[in-house]
């Protein structure tokens, strides 16, 4: 009698538990551990959109997060096979310079998630890729800077030349382009993902050809448009609480969406390899054109107009920004 006695109590709260309507096992979920590898610091703003995501749900109690920071690709592979070792059942990060490293641990570790940033395809079956695929507000930003520039010269400034970069700055000229035909471009990339002192010097060196607007796809940019007062478009956040008289408008990158599902299919024990780039995309939240904020009444009428309305075209399936990862280039 004494041996069963916590079983009767046990079949009796399980009861009690189902009638009033509440999950069996609902108190006693576990939260689940995430943990990230970053290249780069975290402020910089491609991983700062991933870890604010990440950081929500830890806020929300659904997970406990651990994240590296500033990691070399040389000792990519090892901080994933140590996350993966301390039993975390999802790594975030970002594969695009160890796509192989990265691969192999996947396959190494089946019963850990993999959601990586990646230009290749998702690998059965736990390995999942993601990308900003932010090229529609690209576009937008770009018909506010076709509006906005009086030399009808923009200069852009890039990380590396790869799909990611490329599609958000080909967007952007296409936007630029439908407003004012006559801008030309100047295009530039400093093969770093943060080097704000590199990403200047390129900026000056546009402003000193005549651009009257830069767009900022790295740190620095918006820095040497406010030291020479000209114009900025920003990338993935918005910085105009930093530069509000220099930054337009932004292309925002909402990570939210991407993560949130992920952590979902994780507890749901449904995750699987899949291509998330989809969930970047503004018809799911993943990204929008920032406020205009300061700017909302130094914008042209016209062009907020324009804007508005190709804005609710997207939204409505009834306009497609065109994907082109091919490398941009410099007017002729």
């Amino acid at each position: 009698m004494i041996r069963r006695r916590p079983l009767v109590l046990g079949a009796a709260a399980a009861a009690a538990t189902l009638a009033l309507g509440l999950p069996q096992f609902a108190f006693a979920q576990a939260k689940l551990k995430v943990a990230a590898v970053y290249t780069v610091p975290f402020e910089q703003q491609w991983v700062g959109r991933i870890h604010k995501a990440l950081k929500a749900a830890e806020a929300r109690g659904e997970i406990e997060y651990k994240a590296t920071e500033n990691v070399a690709n040389a000792d990519y592979e090892r901080v994933m096979r140590e996350y993966a070792t301390a039993g975390n059942q999802l790594i975030v990060g970002e594969a695009f310079a160890v796509e192989a490293a990265a691969r192999k641990v996947a396959k190494d570790f089946p019963k850990t998630m993999f959601l990586m940033g990646s230009s290749g395809k998702p690998q059965a079956p736990n390995f999942s890729v993601f990308d900003n695929y932010i090229q529609e507000p690209a576009y937008l930003t770009g018909m506010i800077a076709g509006g906005m520039t009086k030399s009808n010269k923009i200069g852009m400034v890039g990380g590396f030349p790869i799909p990611e970069v490329n599609r958000l700055m080909n967007a952007f000229m296409a936007g630029a382009k439908e407003v004012n035909p006559k801008v030309e471009f100047s295009v530039s990339f400093i093969n770093s993902w943060f080097d704000p002192p590199k990403a200047k010097e390129a900026a000056f060196a546009m402003v000193d050809k005549g651009a009257d607007i830069l767009y900022a796809e790295r740190f620095g940019v918006s820095d040497a448009a406010k030291e020479r007062k000209v114009l900025a478009i920003g990338n993935v956040i918005n910085t105009q609480a930093q530069y509000p008289d220099t930054v337009v408008a932004s292309a925002l990158w909402n990570m939210e969406p991407s993560i949130d599902r992920a952590l979902k299919l994780v507890k749901d024990g449904q995750f699987k390899a899949e291509d998330y780039g989809i969930y970047s995309m503004m018809k799911y939240k993943g990204s929008e054109l920032a406020p205009l904020g300061t700017f909302e009444k130094k914008v042209p009428a016209d062009i907020i107009a324009k804007v508005k309305a190709r804005e609710a075209e997207i939204l409505g399936g009834k306009f497609t920004v065109k994907v082109d990862d091919g490398q941009p280039k410099s007017s002729k």
